[in-house]
């Protein structure tokens, strides 16, 4: 943005029209905005001499300009930035939760998978903002169309405890034939660990004694995945 265009005391609608946020949308489409214009919208209104757009560019500033960081940040990391409050907050956070579900969505039209990339499709978007480890299932027909997924253990920074009893029952209980096992490194380390590998060998020997194959155990992150399956792990 050139001099002409910083922001004075009187904020952004002293703009040009086509240079404020909510306008230059409606004028060019979401596509035209910059980062901070687009969370500029979410934050509505600045203070002092601040405009919305100066507050975004502090939010993105806590992230490393990074929107999977971003995607990490509770409410109350917002609330610490001046300027923003629960409100501002709020609409960010309920912003980025629509984000994820909209990756999501495929999942409600019940997929088919084929590969490593397909799972991990649905399940990175669930779980790579989680600041704690999450283990969950996908569940499967016959012909590996997804029946659900559901969470069965939620952990901590560096492990959580995962039930197989549970596993198993779930799977029985929907009449699957098949599951991916799924869980997420808050650390961005996607190597699976001996933990790692030892729960995938108990849940793989339990589902046979059912005939329930176990296709894969990815590992997620903000940074991609790890197919146990692709490298031979399972």
């Amino acid at each position: 943005m050139d001099a002409s265009h910083k922001p004075s005391a009187s904020g952004i609608k002293s703009w040009a029209k086509d240079d404020r946020p909510r306008e230059k949308l409606f004028l060019k489409g979401a596509a035209a905005l910059s980062d901070a214009e687009l969370l500029a919208i979410l934050i509505q209104n600045g203070y002092k001499d601040k405009t919305a757009i100066d507050l975004a560019r502090e939010v993105l500033q806590q992230a490393n300009h990074d929107w999977n960081m971003l995607g990490r940040l509770t409410i109350a990391d917002l609330m610490k930035i001046k300027g923003i409050g629960e409100a501002k907050a709020i609409a960010i956070a309920a912003a980025l939760e629509i984000g994820r579900r909209r990756q999501t969505a495929s999942l409600g039209a019940k997929p088919i998978i084929r590969s490593a990339q397909d799972a991990a499709t649905i399940l990175q978007p669930l779980l790579a903002d989680e600041r704690t480890e999450i283990f969950c299932i996908l569940l499967l027909n016959q012909g590996h169309r997804v029946l659900s997924h559901e969470i069965i253990s939620k952990g901590g920074i560096s492990g959580t405890v995962v039930d197989v009893r549970i596993i198993i029952k779930r799977a029985l209980e929907t009449e699957s034939s098949a599951l991916i096992l799924c869980h997420n490194h808050p650390s961005g380390n996607l190597q699976p660990s001996e933990a790692d590998r030892e729960i995938t060998r108990k849940i793989f020997a339990a589902a046979q004694l059912f005939d329930i194959r176990v296709l894969d155990h990815l590992i997620v992150s903000a940074e991609g995945f790890f197919s146990m399956a692709e490298h031979g792990m399972v």
